[in-house]
């Protein structure tokens, strides 16, 4: 038995450089598809989207001084303010 621990084992050779072969592998996996599906619209009309929103307590009560719907009258003068 020769136990010479001075020689590194027997290893397959790879041909060409490895260098080149882990940027292609790289390349690979970090690539954008080339078919990228298509991004939805970014506003759907009639969709309301549930935020957290801070404003003053004095307009949150003028706001709801005419009873329920007052989320509806906010989103109202947001969207007349935006002109929209």
């Amino acid at each position: 038995m020769n136990n010479d621990r001075s020689r590194p084992p027997n290893r397959p050779r790879r041909t060409g450089d490895s260098w080149q072969d882990a940027e292609a592998l790289f390349k690979a996996v970090t690539a954008k598809p080339v078919d990228a599906p298509a991004k939805p619209p970014s506003a759907v009309p009639g969709v309301k989207e549930m935020v957290s929103l801070r404003i003053d307590k004095d307009v949150l009560e003028y706001f709801q001084e005419d009873g329920p719907g007052w989320q509806d009258r906010i989103n109202a003068a947001l969207r007349k303010a935006a002109g929209k």
